[in-house]
């Protein structure tokens, strides 16, 4: 069982991890790393996308791990047609590309977190931790960028401060909620509202905010603040 993104020692259920990357010192040392920790087990390592929807199938995942590489024909398009097929899997990108256009078609196509490979392993595993238990998760070194990146998209001649502002009370308890991987009934007992009035202050504020997923909404939080309050 997962409680604040941290597996329970009564059930000792581990996290399963199929990571998608090309064989190498890297791939294999991500591996070994994973199983250094009883929280985490890694039941396939295919090379390319047709092996890992192949894989999705046999080993039944909790985390795809995705390193994209069109050469390998590994990429956007995968993670959305992993989601389509299991909307209970969770997909964390782990590379060292950091192009803006790269980040933001993985969070597009559904990706759930967005750990760089020169990350600290602190990262790699809070990062699994998190997106398992249902929150979003961007590197610390990556947030500020994908934030201004889905700021930018959407309106380059308005600030964060300005666009934080337009956010109501309700909305910003909702952002940090968000954040913290609560959940839509979660946050509606803790607020005594009713689910679908969450529903709508958060669809209000993702439209306000131009966010589009859960993770960007992690990395705005973090990036203004919202989780210091």
């Amino acid at each position: 069982m997962v409680e604040d993104g941290v597996l329970t020692p009564r059930t000792r259920e581990r996290i399963r991890i199929l990571i998608v990357d090309e064989p190498g010192i890297i791939r294999d040392g991500l591996c070994a790393l994973l199983a250094s920790t009883e929280d985490f087990e890694v039941v396939g390592t295919p090379v390319d996308a047709p092996a890992a929807l192949s894989a999705l199938a046999s080993t039944t995942p909790n985390v795809l791990i995705v390193d994209p590489a069109p050469s390998r024909n590994v990429g956007h398009e995968l993670i959305a047609e992993a989601k389509a097929r299991d909307a209970a899997l969770r997909v964390l990108v782990l590379t060292f590309r950091k192009d803006d256009n790269v980040i933001e078609a993985a969070l597009r196509a559904g990706a759930d977190g967005y750990v760089l490979k020169n990350d600290s392993r602190h990262d790699l595993f809070m990062a699994l931790r998190s997106i398992a238990a249902g929150r979003g998760y961007i590197s610390p070194s990556i947030c500020n960028r994908v934030v201004g990146g889905y700021v930018r998209a959407r309106d380059p001649a308005r600030s964060r401060a300005t666009q934080r502002g337009e956010l109501s009370d309700r909305e910003r308890q909702i952002i940090r909620l968000i954040a913290t991987g609560r959940r839509t009934r979660e946050m509606a007992e803790m607020l005594s509202l009713s689910p679908k009035t969450v529903e709508k202050h958060r669809a209000n504020l993702m439209r306000k905010l131009g966010l589009r997923n859960a993770s960007a909404v992690a990395a705005y939080a973090i990036a203004n603040g919202y989780l210091d309050v």
